[in-house]
């Protein structure tokens, strides 16, 4: 077990690949969340006159990370295209209450 978590936390895996899967879950989901909800208030306010460097930090402190921590990079092999994917639908819920908490909280602290 120990040899199967350091391998997945270095990059390797089983058919010899170099790529580093990130395995979406409501709580690294739930992480992406809160940091973009801590963050891009602050930067929002700082950033207001500079708007390119407004959209790059939009894009490296939220949208970067929830398509890796919400969404993941793997492919994902639905029986039927038809069907709702619930699991997704419940780390976007999670990304999302987080996000408007951390808010929430910035808010209040000033």
């Amino acid at each position: 077990m120990q040899k199967m978590l350091s391998s997945t936390l270095s990059g390797y895996n089983a058919n010899d690949s170099d790529t580093l899967k990130i395995t979406p879950t409501p709580l690294t989901a739930a992480f992406a969340g809160v940091i973009a909800g801590a963050a891009m208030p602050a930067l929002w306010l700082r950033l207001a006159s500079d708007t390119m460097l407004l959209v790059v930090a939009f894009l490296l402190i939220v949208a970067l990370p929830a398509h890796a921590f919400v969404v993941g990079f793997g492919h994902n092999q639905m029986a039927n295209a038809r069907t709702v994917d619930t699991a997704l639908l419940k780390r976007a819920g999670a990304w999302l209450f987080s996000a408007a908490l951390a808010i929430g909280a910035t808010h209040a602290l000033r």
